[in-house]
């Protein structure tokens, strides 16, 4: 969407803070011998006391409230009774619903003690995502940004998952335009005043490439190797993106 008035920003605002809050209190959860299951329960709770639902609940009938995935499974994994261990990198997608607009956000979170290759890949991933932000600005274009994010990734000598990226948000999880993390030629659409969009680099310690679990939701790195994710939902405008979905 494009916030085109004081209201909808305020809207996107008041639920970017709610994936904000959410993502801090179920990152402060994780540890050895929790399980993904009660990680979701927490940002659960964290919807309920403010009057928000899970965006993949309620547009794609996902079972569970957010996704979380751990180690290979790079996106869109089902909270379980699978207890982490350590050095475990567990990625955290939270995507929230409140009054009929959407915000959504990711951490990777490396369970102590982690190994050099996780802290590694995370540290990469959010700096990617810092890099995307910088090439965010107005007048550029989508493949901007992904020229940003894979040239920081390859930098540090990881791969992105190029079927995977940022996309627009608003009035429902995914809207265009689309948001490569690399710069593909045909990713040319323009970046506008007011236009709301995730920049999420996804990314991995092998080379990249994915493959779909059989419980038809978890995106698995098909060579088994780590992946990381880190997200936020922005807004261009005439200076530097406004960020929503932080405390």
């Amino acid at each position: 969407m494009s916030i085109t008035t004081q209201y909808e920003l305020a809207k996107m605002q008041a639920v970017g803070r709610i994936v904000a809050g959410a993502l801090d209190a179920m990152s402060r959860e994780v540890r050895p011998g929790v399980t993904t299951a009660e990680l979701d329960a927490v940002g659960g709770r964290y919807f309920k006391e403010h009057g928000a639902q899970s965006s993949p609940q309620l547009v794609y009938g996902f079972p569970g409230v957010n996704c979380i995935s751990v180690n290979d499974e790079v996106v869109h994994g089902i909270p379980r009774d699978r207890a982490l261990h350590p050095g475990d990198l567990v990625k955290l997608d939270v995507t929230a619903c409140k009054d009929g607009f959407h915000a959504d956000a990711a951490v990777s979170v490396a369970v102590p003690p982690a190994p050099k290759v996780s802290t590694e890949l995370k540290q990469c991933a959010e700096e990617a995502f810092r890099a995307g932000v910088g090439a965010a600005r107005l007048g550029n274009r989508t493949r901007d940004i992904g020229r940003a994010v894979a040239s920081e990734v390859h930098r540090h000598g990881f791969h992105v998952v190029r079927e995977l990226g940022g996309h627009g948000i608003g009035r429902t999880i995914h809207e265009p335009p689309s948001v490569p993390n690399f710069a593909a030629p045909s990713a040319s659409d323009l970046l506008t005043d007011g236009l709301v969009l995730t920049i999420e680099p996804i990314i991995a310690s092998g080379n990249g490439k994915v493959w779909l679990d059989k419980d038809g939701w978890t995106v698995r790195t098909a060579d088994g190797s780590l992946a990381a994710h880190y997200e936020h939902t922005i807004v261009i405008t005439r200076g530097e993106p406004v960020l929503l979905t932080v405390l």
